[in-house]
């Protein structure tokens, strides 16, 4: 880049050092992840179990016998021009919904260029018109309604899809950032940690903070801010609603494990969706810029891998019973609990500090303006909601119970049970050898998701010590403990 092109444009705030172990550390995620989703797509399966047979016995291990054992299509057959077209087709009636439907408009928080962006959002809504229109079509068409099976019979080339999209979004966006200008009138601007000049890195991390876009008809769509929530959120419900069909075409009921799972993280979803004015003040908006790291993690990575509890149960099915169902019940109220009873509060505080709900708080005063609390749920902990959502993250795993099956294509039998009754139509699904074993894809969640919320809390707190400087520093030895209190 020239020195005149380096001039032109605007960086949000001064560069800070690299993330995720730099470039290399930036290639591995964009290349290494999406392996990932293909991995546990393959090596939990409806053709010869979970994990695959192969996998039980590594010395006997051979190319020819994992290929059948996954049903490998051959690397064409991982993407198809019909599904990408669908799964496009289900982008613009996302963007379609965005706009044609009434929604709240509201400003953003303000930018360090100057001024605020202006956001419409009815998320809420629009995710409540797909499933009224798929629950319309599930009730005139059984399991045989059309999106239920199409869902089920592409997995793979779904997955193929939304990462070509997730790619295609990446490039664009950073491509188009190098036209943005000093005293430019819509409010473009460079995030703080996109612009090092590493091509992959900036690539990863994103170089634009807020990417938009003019559409005809449209008008003005925020690319980030409807990635964020619309698309991957919805494709995860409509995800685990597919499985919950699968799982009755073949056993003639639907457990209660896979109706607890798909239930409440639906209300997950839909939690999120209602408050969705609250992503104005995330990282995700106020710091980070759109780039693969966004693209991927809200379109790709989320639907396909917080869902394979649910995937995995719609072929083996697991019957919880009442104790069982309390127990997880618990352990979900517990964590919903923390994490929502939190989050309002910083809410409630932030909007209005004499809310008589948040009123009796204690705070202090740092020299940037803001106030941070010492009392209530944030003066446990500095990034206490991370606590909620983490042990609720044990609750979508639990009901697989100590997982693992194997599947003889062969013989058929009376199936685990479940809450409707009936029998097994398909192959003869048992744990055999593969019990526990299991439990690399269904609890992986938990594992991935403690990673995820301490590598974010060490972010939060590098972007405190920067914002704050020496009040940060105070405010850790009032609030000593991260998130877990007493432990970290």
């Amino acid at each position: 880049m020239s020195k005149a092109q380096q001039k032109s444009v605007l960086p949000a705030e001064k560069p800070h050092g690299f993330e995720f172990f730099g470039p290399p550390g930036a290639f591995v995620i964009s290349f290494g992840l999406p392996l990932v989703c293909y991995l546990a797509a393959f090596i939990c399966n409806d053709v010869s179990g979970c994990p695959i047979p192969s996998a039980l016995h590594p010395s006997t291990l051979s190319i020819a016998a994992v290929k059948e054992e996954i049903s490998w299509p051959g690397v064409q057959g991982l993407a198809s021009i019909n599904v990408t077209a669908w799964t496009l087709g289900y982008y613009f009636l996302s963007l379609v919904l965005q706009v044609a439907l009434p929604g709240v408009e509201t400003e953003g928080v303000e930018l360090q260029s100057g001024g605020r962006l202006r956001y419409k959002f009815n998320a809420f809504s629009s995710a409540l018109t797909v499933i009224v229109a798929a629950g319309i079509g599930t009730v005139t068409q059984g399991t045989e309604f059309p999106l239920w099976t199409f869902i089920w019979d592409n997995y793979v080339q779904l997955i193929t899809a939304n990462l070509g999209i997730a790619f295609s979004l990446s490039c664009f966006v950073y491509c188009r950032s190098f036209s943005v200008k000093k005293g430019n009138k819509e409010k473009r601007e460079l995030a703080a940690g996109g612009h090092s000049g590493n091509l992959i890195y900036d690539w990863f991390i994103g170089r634009e903070l807020n990417p938009r876009v003019i559409l005809p008809v449209f008008g003005t769509i925020d690319i980030k801010a409807f990635c964020e929530l619309r698309p991957g959120m919805l494709g995860w419900v409509l995800l685990n609603l597919a499985f919950i069909v699968h799982q009755y075409k073949v056993y003639g009921f639907v457990s209660d494990s896979i109706i607890f799972i798909t239930f409440f993280q639906a209300v997950y979803v839909f939690d999120a969706l209602y408050m969705e004015q609250a992503i104005l003040t995330t990282m995700d908006i106020t710091t980070d810029g759109f780039g693969f790291m966004l693209a991927f993690g809200d379109l790709a990575w989320l639907p396909f891998i917080y869902s394979l509890q649910a995937r995995y149960l719609a072929v083996y099915p697991v019957h919880l019973g009442y104790t069982g169902i309390l127990g997880v019940l618990a352990v979900q109220g517990l964590g919903y609990y923390i994490f929502r009873a939190s989050n309002n509060e910083k809410n409630r505080f932030r909007t209005n500090p004499k809310d008589p709900q948040v009123a009796h708080l204690k705070w202090m005063d740092t020299k940037s303006g803001s106030k941070l609390l010492i009392s209530g749920w944030w003066g446990t902990a500095r990034h206490i909601n991370y606590l909620g959502d983490w042990i609720m993250a044990w609750s979508y795993c639990l009901p697989t119970g100590i997982a693992g099956y194997l599947i003889n294509q062969d013989a058929s039998h009376p199936a685990d049970g479940g809450i409707f009754g009936g029998t097994l139509n398909g192959p003869q699904v048992d744990q055999g050898e593969a019990r526990g074993w299991g439990m690399a894809i269904t609890y992986f969640y938990v594992l991935y998701f403690a990673i995820l919320l301490i590598h974010r809390e060490m972010r939060d707190e590098e972007k405190c010590m920067r914002k704050y400087g020496k009040d940060w520093d105070e405010y850790r030895k009032r609030v000593p403990w991260r998130i877990l209190p007493g432990v970290y």
